[in-house]
């Protein structure tokens, strides 16, 4: 017996593995997994969605509820489809052929589309369903199999085996993409390799240590143009004030802080994007991590303490920036110290998925603990205290997971190398990419890679925010979301697509994930049609299909939005 249970053991696995074909498969269920996947359904393939997660729709019903989109006359085809049959459950016609403006609130602020999770997700559920998508769950990758550069199938941990004559990765990872043996990057270039100006080590001199921190303005923000939720004062960063040899506070990283625009490793800070709610028949108390310890949160006091001494009214948008969602609710994002954990993403890109369950948890524990410390420490303005506990988690959303998301907000991760690297120099439309799959509009938004001292201060490193300076959007070639045809030539990469650091942080909006989502799988559909490798498909015949199923590739309004930060 002893010999024959591992057999038996490995029989019951294989007997419970499948092999599903299909003409497209469509690695990860994201908002734009589901995007391509609509449109190669409705071009008349069979498709499947192979996501390693439970869940359709990716950040945009994982918490993201607040979507920033930059300038909607931007967004076209599936997108807009998507957003307008959201809005309408709301009772909300969006106007689409002009640029939103602020409202206070609701479901479109300032060109940010605000719907509870659960609704988009059923959205994006109906619009797979009757577009005949089969969306396999539970989908972790393990192995490729390729013949030449051409992807023949994939298993993933279960042993199910899925086959198709094309493959999109629409992962935040670019898991599909790394596993096929497709060229990526972690680092953060350096300006010298594209001749950016935005990349590698940065400091803004918004974030520097003693200098431009700005003064609350008449409405209650920053000269800058930065909320009161995003600020920064020279902190001591030592758990002996003045003291070094004392060693550094917790949420503090080590590091030497580089010479700017000097090439270094990380990505963006990762969060959860919370969705919480004030209605007491509808919540679940936000507790505390096991391992609580208000020590933690030490420099998060000695901010509290530097806000107070500058004569701030402080609220709790200091530490969460909250946009009002229906029913109650609000999409709780970062601040100063808020959700964001830098450092502690680094490793998700490359890690296996058990890695991230462990990153994922580190990040919800941190975050459980410093609602509950602003909820209840007595070093906390009282104000901050009262607001913050009168949020909790909802009931109705994410109800498989306690109300708690069940996607962190991967920001950035792998970046795909193809003969197209798209750069700064596209995203502020000094150089326009040929064969335009779609638009980006947003505004040049990195989060703080690291929290380390400099100068003997606290300082964000590698934190940008800021516009385009006026630039109008800019094109997605179709180079950037296909790869090297000498490494496959039968994947479309959407979300970790081929460019720079700090392009990047312009692209990554799911709008814009979905719009180029949508335009690969209308490649794809050719490629597939005319038996030819993806980078091979004739723009003259992508671009009309692209525009006949409503895509926005020219653009006729002049100057475009700048976006939030």
């Amino acid at each position: 017996m002893k010999i024959l249970l591992p057999v038996l053991c490995l029989m019951s696995l294989t007997a419970h593995a499948a092999v599903i074909e299909s003409d497209l498969c469509v690695y990860g269920g994201t908002s734009g997994g589901v995007a391509a996947a609509v449109q190669g359904a409705r071009m008349g393939k069979s498709v499947v969605i192979a996501e390693p997660g439970k869940h359709l729709g990716g950040m945009t019903s994982g918490g993201l509820s607040a979507v920033d989109i930059g300038d909607p006359r931007s967004v076209g085809g599936i997108a807009r489809e998507y957003f307008t049959k959201l809005a309408a459950t709301v009772g909300v016609t969006l106007a689409w052929d002009k640029a939103f403006e602020s409202k206070g609130g609701g479901p479109a602020t300032g060109g940010a589309y605000a719907i509870e999770p659960h609704k988009a997700e059923k959205v994006f559920t109906d619009m797979a369903r009757e577009a005949g998508v089969k969306t396999h769950f539970s989908a972790r990758l393990a192995s490729v199999k390729k013949e030449g550069a051409r992807i023949i199938e994939f298993t993933t941990e279960n042993g199910d085996v899925f086959r198709a004559k094309m493959f999109i990765d629409a992962t935040y990872e670019g898991d599909l993409m790394a596993k096929a043996g497709v060229s990526y990057t972690l680092m953060r270039e350096g300006n010298a390799k594209y001749g950016e100006t935005y990349n590698g080590i940065h400091y803004s001199e918004r974030f520097m240590p003693r200098t431009g921190f700005g003064q609350p303005g008449p409405t209650g923000r920053l000269k800058d143009g930065l909320g009161a939720w995003d600020r920064d004062f020279p902190l001591d960063p030592y758990m002996v004030k003045g003291d070094p040899k004392s060693g550094l506070l917790p949420l503090i990283q080590e590091g030497d802080p580089g010479k700017p625009g000097d090439p270094a490793p990380g990505v963006q800070a990762y969060c959860f994007r919370l969705c919480l709610t004030t209605d007491k028949t509808n919540m679940i108390p936000i507790t505390p991590p096991a391992d609580y310890d208000p020590k933690r949160y030490e420099i998060v006091a000695r901010f509290i303490e530097a806000c107070k001494a500058n004569g701030d009214d402080m609220d709790l948008r200091w530490f969460s920036k909250h946009d009002a969602l229906p029913n109650d609710k609000w999409d709780f994002n970062t601040a100063t110290f808020g959700g964001n954990l830098p450092g502690a993403s680094h490793a998700w890109p490359e890690a296996s998925y058990a890695q991230r369950e462990k990153i994922a948890k580190e990040h919800e524990d941190y975050h459980r603990g410093l609602l509950h410390f602003l909820a209840t420490d007595a070093r906390v303005p009282e104000k901050v205290r009262k607001d913050m506990q009168r949020f909790g988690l909802p009931k109705d959303e994410f109800a498989d997971n306690g109300g708690w998301p069940h996607q962190i907000y991967v920001r950035e991760a792998r970046r795909m190398i193809s003969d197209l690297v798209l750069t700064e120099h596209h995203t502020f439309g000094k150089t326009v990419a040929p064969k335009c799959v779609s638009l980006g509009s947003y505004g040049t938004d990195t989060h703080e890679i690291r929290r380390i001292v400099r100068d003997g201060v606290v300082t964000r490193e590698g934190k940008t925010a800021g516009g385009r300076d006026g630039a109008p959007p800019y094109p997605i070639g179709y180079d950037a979301i296909v790869p090297k045809q000498s490494e496959c030539d039968n994947l479309l990469v959407t979300f970790a697509l081929s460019c720079s650091h700090t392009a990047f942080s312009s692209i990554r909006m799911e709008p814009v994930f979905m719009c180029s989502s949508q335009s690969a799988a209308t490649a794809a559909v050719i490629a597939m049609d005319e038996k030819i490798p993806v980078q091979k498909v004739d723009y003259a015949k992508l671009k009309p299909l692209l525009e006949k199923d409503g895509q926005v590739l020219e653009w006729k309004h002049g100057k475009g939005a700048k976006g939030a930060h």
